[in-house]
């Protein structure tokens, strides 16, 4: 490692959710998702609870109920002055986008949009952020202090599996900041993903993620100043650095926002959710361009998670940490809102799941500052030894959707 060969050796972990894992591998019954993705919960008839989700969202929800509420909660805070009266982070893709142009045009608020940036933006990416602004929105643009981000991520990377967490530090907290000191009381986030990816059921029939919750759910059971403090500890920035890092990746403190009547509250509470349906709104209503490679990498998608060229790690982390890939991901969720059959789903996820993210490894190595030794040397520490195996020098997964049920391997 270039700074300092012995850091990465006495780096530790911070992920919590590795702790919980099942160590007995199960799929879903109905869609691919397995029982590894953190806080997931299967059923007795062996259904994940992101189906039994859909089957609510679907079937039960009462959504001219939850639109009137809507309406009672936007009434409450809409102001018709002219000011800001509801704050969208908003990176320009079509789950945001369908968002702060729902709110804007269906319901007649007035967003201001901010956005945490990326660590480093795709001309895809960028192109989409800009299209979105010229349809119609304020936007203001979040940019950390890239030395402080780097070695962020850096640690991220070897402490967390995941290099992607100091932008959710920010993505998260960056609004309730700005909710704050524009005296906005209304942050508006897309979909709960504890409901519609697997998580934590008690968060279904909420409208929003109670604060207290943000530090399983969000990150890792492990907040900023926990990074924070390991990242002094193993010796990769000083005290001094970690004082002067900027309060953007912290929430603002709990009380402030209770005494300021802050709520956060998920569109997808009040609207059903369905991705596909969201890019084809965005496209056709903020000017969102799909992938022109054609698909992104590790997955078949065209149009989800455009505009960080770094972000295929995070999936790759992923499917390393719990055998669960991108692909995985779009696959069970298009199962769920009836867009492919579970067999398509499974040839899918044999297709393209784990997929490496080559076309910017180069850019991450020297973003993160290791080398290509020392990326595997973190990404083989992550393989858990009930889900990976390795015949020779490859390495293969243990159990996989695709596997007929009779070749799954016990751990020797």
């Amino acid at each position: 490692m270039t700074g300092n060969s012995q850091w990465q050796l006495s780096a530790r972990s911070l992920d919590l959710q590795m702790l919980d894992l099942p160590q007995e591998v199960r799929f879903c019954r109905r869609c691919v998702v397995s029982n590894q993705r953190p806080r997931i919960v299967f059923d007795e008839d062996g259904i994940c609870s992101a189906c039994r989700y859909a089957d609510y969202k679907h079937n039960r929800i009462d959504w001219e109920a939850r639109e009137k509420e809507l309406e009672r909660l936007l009434d409450k805070h809409r102001r018709g002055d002219g000011t800001y009266d509801v704050i969208v982070p908003a990176s320009g893709g079509k789950d945001s986008g369908f968002v702060a142009h729902q709110l804007k045009h269906k319901w007649g608020m007035n967003p201001l949009t901010v956005t945490w940036s990326p660590f480093e933006y795709t001309d895809i990416g960028y192109k989409n952020f800009r299209n979105f602004i010229y349809s119609g929105f304020d936007n203001l643009l979040a940019t950390p202090d890239g030395a402080m981000h780097r070695k962020l991520s850096k640690l991220a990377f070897i402490s967390l599996g995941d290099a992607w967490q100091p932008f959710t530090y920010g993505q998260v907290a960056y609004a309730f900041h700005i909710a704050l000191r524009f005296g906005i009381k209304l942050v508006f986030f897309g979909e709960n993903g504890e409901a519609e990816y697997g998580g934590d059921v008690e968060t279904i029939d909420r409208p929003g993620m109670r604060l207290e919750d943000w530090r399983i759910n969000y990150f890792k059971g492990a907040d900023f100043d926990e990074l924070l403090s390991e990242g002094i500890r193993s010796g990769l920035f000083t005290g001094d650095d970690a004082r002067n890092v900027s309060c953007f990746y912290r929430p603002p403190p709990l009380d402030d926002l209770r005494r300021s009547g802050c709520e956060f509250h998920w569109f997808a509470y009040y609207n059903k959710w369905v991705p596909q349906e969201n890019y084809y709104y965005c496209k056709e209503h903020t000017g969102l361009e799909a992938n022109p490679d054609g698909r992104s990498e590790g997955t078949y998608s065209k149009y989800a998670s455009l505009d960080d060229r770094m972000d295929g790690f995070h999936y790759y982390l992923g499917f390393i940490k719990f055998g669960i890939g991108r692909t995985t991901s779009d696959a069970a969720h298009e199962v769920r809102d009836g867009h492919i059959n579970r067999d398509e789903a499974m040839a899918l996820v044999r297709r393209y799941d784990g997929e490496f993210p080559q076309k910017h490894f180069k850019e991450f190595l020297q973003y993160v500052d290791i080398t290509e030794d020392e990326f595997w040397q973190v990404v083989d520490s992550w393989r858990q030894p009930h889900i990976w195996t390795k015949d020779g020098n490859e390495w293969r997964l243990r159990h996989a959707v695709y596997y007929p049920e009779d070749a799954v391997e016990p751990i020797s």
